[in-house]
């Protein structure tokens, strides 16, 4: 294995973001700069981003998680993509985690975190992705072209009141534009080398129930583990 210290960047974000465009954007901006990179792709069922990542000359590998959550999963499997990443003699990893809930945040402390949005997706979304956003430390807004000037800054600002500390930046996932201040704002970063002893930002939250383990009926007698039920006002 390599000694050489690798830089770990976890992107993560909401599906449909733009986070593959956006990540391979940056991939042609470090290849160029000299230097190697790998990337890992946490996805649930099926991805073929493995091939859109290698055919940019990069080493990749996937991870499907499949009956478990993805971020729960990449937390389990973290040392051992740090570990691939080092195999490979990277000198910056990057970690793709396909959107879901948002409620969990892989980053660690020693980590970089990114998190892509979509403009599209409206001014509201921001309140709902949850620790991916309010704990990152680079917030990348997409497909701002296709908006107004008024309705970005709108955005940005609801971005920046869920997360007053990260740093934003805007890329065009199909032309570039925008991926040279992405890079910096990584460069600039620090990531310890080593994950394992490391801690996530966030506590992920419990989900062991009946359902977890393959219960299929509804209704209370069926149902054990943690369990947390609506209260209606009547």
């Amino acid at each position: 294995m390599s000694d050489k210290k690798q830089k770990i960047v976890i992107v993560g974000g909401p599906p449909a973001a733009g986070k593959t465009a956006v990540i391979t954007q940056l991939i042609r901006l470090i290849t160029a700069d000299g230097k190697t990179a790998a990337v890992c792709k946490i996805d649930c069922l099926k991805t073929g981003d493995r091939e859109t990542y290698a055919a940019l000359g990069v080493a990749a590998a996937v991870g499907l998680s499949r009956d478990v959550c993805l971020d729960h999963f990449l937390a389990v499997n973290l040392e051992e993509i740090a570990a691939w990443g080092a195999r490979k003699n990277a000198d910056i990893l990057i970690i793709e985690t396909a959107g879901l809930c948002h409620r969990c945040a892989p980053a660690t402390k020693n980590t970089i975190a990114v998190c892509v949005l979509d403009c599209l997706q409206g001014v509201r979304v921001p309140d709902k992705i949850g620790p991916v956003l309010s704990d990152c430390d680079i917030a990348v807004i997409t497909k701002g072209d296709a908006v107004s000037q008024a309705e970005t800054e709108v955005f940005w600002q609801s971005v920046r009141v869920l997360n007053p500390t990260a740093e934003i930046v805007e890329v065009n996932g199909a032309t570039g534009s925008g991926a040279q201040y992405l890079k910096a704002a990584i460069d600039e970063r620090q990531s310890a080398c080593g994950v394992v002893g490391d801690e996530l930002r966030r506590d992920m939250p419990s989900a062991i129930c009946s359902y977890c383990v393959g219960e299929r009926r509804i209704g209370n007698m069926y149902q054990q583990g943690i369990v947390t039920k609506m209260e209606f006002d009547e």
